[in-house]
């Protein structure tokens, strides 16, 4: 029985016999491809089940943060996410427009503002964390628990400088 064309996994295509070749080169052995090839896949499939609501993974990470009640400024946001200031107000500035945060005074600092989720925007944030929690076990699912804890504990390291994860 032939191949019958491109098996999609998280979204991108699996194109059974290349990538059983290319999986033993050196690229598919290297760290960072591998980040960048695993953020592909996670992303597009957490980005498709989070299309209902009309976000992102982006969008919701701003949403995720300021919905905690820990009240991040757009500063702290970009420096956290990784994102250029801009984007961070691009972003802010949709999910305001869509009544989902609000920007408030910063009590350490009152030239800053915070970004705080409404009641529509934690509403929603519940939503959405349920669907990307979903694609999160459709991309995890070759893992075991103790591996995914295990990667987790890694990338936690990896992307924030040596520190471990939170407990």
């Amino acid at each position: 029985m032939g191949f019958s064309g491109p098996k999609i996994h998280c979204g991108l295509p699996l194109i059974g016999a290349v990538v059983d070749r290319l999986l033993g080169s050196d690229l598919a052995a290297d760290p960072a491809f591998l980040l960048a090839r695993a953020r592909a896949v996670t992303s597009g499939t957490a980005n498709a089940r989070l299309a209902p609501f009309q976000l992102k993974v982006r969008s919701l990470s701003v949403l995720w943060l300021a919905g905690q009640g820990i009240g991040p400024s757009q500063r702290e946001l970009s420096e956290f996410l990784g994102l250029d200031p801009s984007q961070v107000v691009a972003l802010v500035d949709d999910l305001q427009r869509r009544g989902l945060v609000e920007r408030r005074p910063d009590e350490r600092d009152r030239r800053s503002r915070i970004i705080v989720a409404t009641p529509a925007g934690r509403e929603l944030l519940q939503q959405a964390l349920t669907e990307v929690r979903a694609a999160g076990d459709t991309s995890f699912a070759a893992l075991t628990g103790h591996e995914r804890k295990t990667l987790t504990e890694l990338l936690t390291k990896v992307a924030f400088g040596g520190r471990p994860a939170a407990q």
